[in-house]
């Protein structure tokens, strides 16, 4: 909410390198609309993969993971199964929050978005979804040896109904005037509920499914095909120190926004050229073995196994895909993990 009280003197001044990445991410909106109308097909293809990282990755951000692929699988294409773990249930609950944003039946935003988004997380679960925290918490830090430091302290808990319900007036007013970027109004919005930590739990994944739906509204649709918590997870500790370095003086309306602004562009500008990047392998064609590796190495989630690769890339052998993925091995960008039928692959970050 503080990062609205004054943004002519918040974004002033864009710092020169912000500028050249918000260019970089103008370009890459404008082929949106070419893209949707050159290749529809592929787009459904990627749309597809993006949902599935994003539920996969939002979630193994909070150490939410389902072991079995395949109940995992059953449970993001939302076929009736029994719900066993907690784990199962939240990833069904991220997995409801998103496709609820995707559906683009959630406007306006308000206040009852964001309860209803924290609802739908917890709906499979004994918490209690669907309410702003009823006492006050903080965000911390615990080393390997389990010491606690505080990373901050966010709004206490009386004053969080009223701090959201302003950020939520002030982003729309601020969006509706059209004086500054829009990207970097998201990323400001994004920035002040974080802080505001409006929930008992929830809170990283209820920001990160907003974003999408903040980002699209806006015109910048690029989460709808490559998957920006997969981005995130990929750069957890600048997301994290980021996030942190625009946190100190926030409730003296004093805090430097830019960090994060720039980690936020910077993210944004990768999923543009990821999206790329996608389109123009799939269009270009190339070899069996160079279609695997480019989705292995660009496209794919961080951990996979083979049968996620036979499922993007339909028509290419088995043996194709493990020639490939043995060839990436020797180059020390995989690692396998596990045998049988539990086996999967690591991607290596270079």
């Amino acid at each position: 909410m503080h990062s609205f009280v004054d943004l002519d003197r918040v974004l002033g001044v864009v710092p020169a390198p912000l500028v050249m990445t918000l260019r970089d991410i103008d370009r890459g909106q404008g082929s949106e609309g070419l893209y949707l109308h050159q290749v529809p097909d592929l787009l459904t293809e990627l749309a597809h993969r993006a949902r599935v990282a994003s539920i996969t990755s939002s979630s193994a951000l909070e150490g939410i993971v389902v072991k079995s692929r395949t109940r995992a699988a059953a449970i993001i294409a939302n076929k009736p199964i029994e719900l066993r773990t907690r784990s199962e249930q939240e990833l069904a609950g991220y997995r409801a929050a998103l496709d609820y944003l995707f559906a683009e039946e959630w406007r306006p935003l308000n206040v009852g978005l964001l309860l209803h988004l924290h609802r739908l997380l917890f709906a499979d679960t004994k918490a209690s979804g669907g309410t702003f925290k009823k006492s006050d918490n903080l965000v911390v830090d615990r080393s390997p040896d389990g010491v606690q430091t505080v990373r901050f302290k966010p709004v206490p808990a009386a004053r969080t109904e009223h701090y959201a319900a302003e950020l939520v007036d002030r982003y729309v007013a601020a969006t509706e005037a059209n004086r500054h970027h829009p990207v970097l109004l998201v990323g400001l919005f994004v920035l002040d509920l974080l802080i505001i930590h409006p929930f008992d739990d929830g809170n990283g994944r209820v920001a990160r499914a907003l974003t999408n739906a903040l980002l699209a509204e806006a015109g910048y649709g690029v989460g709808r095909y490559v998957s920006l918590e997969q981005l995130i997870a990929e750069s957890a500790d600048d997301y994290c120190r980021a996030l942190l370095d625009s946190t100190h003086d926030w409730d003296d309306h004093a805090h430097d926004p830019w960090p994060w602004l720039a980690y936020f562009c910077t993210l944004l500008a990768r999923g543009y050229a990821r999206f790329a990047e996608g389109v123009s392998a799939d269009r270009t064609g190339g070899t069996k073995a160079e279609r695997v590796r480019e989705h292995v190495l660009r496209h794919g989630t961080t951990v996979f196994a083979i049968s996620d690769i036979r499922a993007a890339l339909p028509g290419i052998s088995d043996p194709t895909i493990r020639l490939v993925l043995n060839e990436l091995k020797d180059e020390g960008l995989l690692k396998p993990q596990g045998t049988g039928r539990s086996a999967v692959w690591l991607r290596v970050a270079t």
